[in-house]
């Protein structure tokens, strides 16, 4: 947004103390908990270790969340930029890294032109990669004990751009009545035939053997955002043995998980999952965003048929199967950044291509927070990781440790907060004090760039975007909107 845009709902930064916090959610009738005071290291959850069924143990409770990179080479191997921000999760203290960044299996599942793909051209890029996070973290502790590393697989789906930043090259699995319009699809757009998609578990297979390969502790087999996995569980008007029954719509992960067994023995598999999903928003009055109107909305997986009500009994069986088939890993996150950001980005700037806060995004927090809590106490024995943080800024401490101290999750995750400080998980275990200015205030110009074809980063408030040409081309996009 430009900045004459003047937000509806008080910035987190100006919630100086507790008693301001508490003030704010009460008058605004928000339960979300939080602790007054933080524990000294030594009694704090946050470097709670975390023991895992295979034998490894992650050293502490913070995580760092997988992010798309828009930074790649076109052939999808990494560019100085992408080592960089690797560089930060190595540093950032946090002993889990959920899939790092998410990795296309095959060129045409790119979600942009730079995305990174996993293949035998790509394998040694990734091989280096991890050796990366290898020497600065134990640069930076001493050792690499307790280090748990991911790779995140991901096929886009309806959401491919491989080729172009502006022209979605999509690969569906069945026609929506909303996202077809929305994405320039007819109504005739071809849907993929089985005989494709079990093509595209084969590439899965395959990346996961490389990952393996490459040194990688498990895969993330993504099933979020709106992209392929996660459009699967909403299939249900989808005929054929990947569409209909909750059996059919979770084919996909079952058939993968089983290759993966085969090929990759002894290679761990965590999900990133959006439990919930509602009806897509768009830019209502004001720019303010507001649901699709529909009677009845099928597709929201983890949501009532009126797409405006969570409904966790799927999710809830997607998790039971998940941890049938050994997997013990699972990060919480809802909807999609492409129809419905605030329910998993919550935040008052939003990107170029998004809409205001339909809500205050601390209800946002808190809807994440709650469905993760739920998950976590029906299957005790998963680790669960949150997300949905960053919107909390100086106060992600507070809730965070009460989160953890209550078991309302296993783990706390960071996505974007890391582009402008990387070491503030760090400085939670050990228990300094935040720096403020280097915390991410949500001004969603880490989307709302590579939407327009720019490198990906955090440009307030790190340096290294500030100085680039594209720091005046985001600045002239703003203005625009």
């Amino acid at each position: 947004m430009s900045g004459k845009y003047k937000p509806k709902y008080t910035r987190m930064a100006q919630v100086k103390t507790a008693l301001d916090l508490t003030k704010y959610l009460q008058t605004h009738a928000i339960d979300l908990a939080f602790d007054e005071t933080l524990l000294p290291p030594d009694e704090s959850p946050f470097n709670q270790p975390i023991p895992l069924k295979s034998g490894k143990t992650i050293g502490n409770s913070l995580c760092i969340l997988p992010m798309e990179g828009w930074d790649g080479t076109l052939d999808g191997k990494p560019s100085d930029f992408t080592r960089k921000r690797w560089v930060k999760f190595a540093v950032s203290g946090a002993k889990l890294l959920f899939g790092c960044e998410a990795v296309a299996v095959c060129h045409s599942g790119k979600a942009n032109p730079n995305q990174l793909v996993m293949n035998p051209d790509n394998f040694d890029e990734f091989v280096s990669l991890r050796q990366l996070i290898l020497d600065h973290h134990t640069e930076q502790f001493g050792s690499t004990e307790g280090l748990v590393i991911g790779l995140q697989l991901t096929h886009s789906g309806r959401f491919c751009k491989p080729n172009s930043h502006k022209k979605f090259e999509s690969q569906i699995l069945y026609a929506h009545p909303y996202l077809n319009q929305k994405f320039g699809m007819d109504d005739d757009y071809p849907t993929l035939t089985d005989e494709e998609i079990d093509g595209i578990i084969e590439k899965y297979i395959a990346a996961a053997v490389l990952a393996q390969k490459a040194g990688f502790d498990f895969v993330d087999i993504k099933h979020c955002h709106g992209y392929l996995g996660h459009e699967f569980l909403s299939a249900v008007n989808r005929e054929g043995k990947y569409g209909g029954s909750f059996e059919n719509r979770t084919r996909f992960l079952r058939n993968i998980v089983e290759g993966i067994k085969q090929a990759a023995p002894g290679l761990e598999m965590g999900i990133r999952l959006s439990a919930f999903d509602l009806l897509p928003f768009k830019k209502g009055p004001s720019d303010v965003g507001e649901p699709e109107s529909a009677e009845t909305y099928p597709f929201a997986f983890g949501g009532q048929e009126s797409g405006l009500t969570i409904d966790l009994e799927e999710p809830k069986a997607f998790l039971a199967l998940a941890q049938s088939l050994g997997i013990q890993m699972i990060c919480i996150t809802g909807g999609s950044p492409y129809y419905n950001p605030h329910l998993m980005r919550p935040a008052l700037f939003p990107p170029s291509d998004g809409y205001l806060p339909p809500e205050d995004p601390l209800l946002g927090v808190k809807r994440q927070i709650d469905v993760t809590a739920e998950l976590k106490k029906a299957f005790p024995e998963l680790v669960i990781i949150g997300s949905g943080y960053s919107y909390l800024q100086e106060w992600l401490p507070n809730v965070a440790q009460n989160v953890l101290s209550n078991g309302m999750a296993d783990s706390v995750g960071f996505g974007r907060m890391v582009l402008s400080y990387p070491t503030m998980p760090a400085d939670m275990s050990a228990g300094r004090t935040l720096t403020r200015n280097l915390i991410c205030r949500t001004f969603s110009d880490c989307t709302t760039a590579p939407r327009n074809g720019l490198v990906s980063g955090c440009y307030p408030l790190d340096p290294l975007y500030k100085k680039l040409p594209e720091a005046e081309e985001l600045k002239a996009i703003k203005e625009t909107l």
